[in-house]
């Protein structure tokens, strides 16, 4: 059995979602439904059993399983309440490590690309201590991940106790179906293809930096298969230990994304721009690219979707159609 925490979440879903498509229904979810249409991001999938997250540490007692893959956070870079953010996403982490080192369970978990704050000390996924201790988050979402890599990699160089496979994964800005229930922390597809569908223009940010042009802010953009599938490289090369970026490798303007969605939808680009909140002109980031070297180094080959492949996939498939979720 396969355990999945904040496996009805986006990646998480998506995860099981894969896992059921190999022919795997033996998994285990632990998350939180809450009273809106989170459900239907499981809607098509089989569960061996869910287990709510204050029943998940007695639910482990005397179990086995074949890897534990740890999603479940709280992921809103705009969360305010230290203490839960803390408790939710460093703490039990801890606890789940832990639980893993002792029954020598393979553990793989959702590190973040906000470890790397406004990008100062670059996006290499060098996770000696030294390296890790350069960064610096931006928001209260980003250091708990960030405490988390620092306490696994701080045992790790003490020789401390240890899943046999351990992997912590930096997902930069991963796209795709099942974000719906992510209101505004949805990507940008997903947010604004309502409007491109109804023949309205997308509204994107003014540049405020020289040499850069309005919608020319870049991200490393990933199609959320394309995240999946390092994750299901690792399963089976339990060999591979670290943290990784996940990500492309390439940055891409704001308006290359909604450019793409519009070409899926056959429509020509209908774009604005309008002016970017005087509250987080200072800290808006201009630029995020994944160095993939790592990755690859460690063995992973797979090519991944370009942008333009993956918002097709997304808008074609999910977007356009009255079933949208995977």
């Amino acid at each position: 059995m396969l355990l999945v925490t904040g496996g009805a979440g986006f990646i998480g879903s998506n995860m099981v979602a894969s896992l059921n498509e190999a022919g795997r229904a033996d998994i285990a979810i632990s998350d939180i439904l809450g009273s809106d249409a989170k459900w239907r991001n499981l809607g098509g999938r089989q569960l061996a059993d869910f287990v709510p997250p204050a029943e998940l540490l007695p639910w482990l007692d005397g179990r086995k399983l074949d890897a534990v893959i740890h999603f479940g956070a709280i992921s809103s870079t705009t969360a305010t309440d230290a203490d839960n953010v803390i408790e939710t996403n460093f703490r039990l982490s801890l606890r789940l490590l832990d639980w893993c080192a002792a029954t020598r369970t393979p553990f793989i978990y959702a590190s973040s690309a906000a470890t790397y704050g406004n990008g100062e000390a670059g996006f290499i996924d060098d996770y000696s201590l030294a390296a890790l201790k350069r960064l610096k988050p931006m928001n209260l979402y980003g250091w708990s991940k960030h405490l988390f890599d620092l306490a696994v990699v701080e045992r790790a160089a003490r020789k401390g106790k240890l899943p046999p496979q351990w992997v912590g994964l930096k997902f930069f800005n991963v796209f795709g179906p099942n974000e719906y229930h992510k209101g505004e922390m949805m990507s940008l597809v997903a947010k604004r293809f309502a409007d491109a569908k109804a023949g309205r223009p997308v509204r994107l940010f003014k540049s405020y930096r020289s040499g850069i042009g309005d919608g020319e802010q870049t991200r490393d953009f990933i199609y959320v298969e394309d995240a999946i599938s390092v994750v299901r490289w690792l399963l089976e090369t339990p060999s591979v230990s670290g943290i990784f970026n996940v990500g492309t490798g390439e940055a891409r303007s704001f308006r290359d994304l909604i450019t793409a969605m519009f070409t899926a939808l056959g429509r020509e680009p209908m774009i604005e721009y309008i002016e970017m909140p005087e509250s987080i002109r200072d800290s808006y980031q201009y630029f995020t690219q994944a160095q993939m070297e790592n990755l690859r180094q460690a063995g992973f080959n797979a090519a991944f979707a370009t942008l333009e492949q993956g918002v097709a996939r997304y808008v074609k498939s999910y977007l356009d159609r009255r079933e949208h979720y995977r």
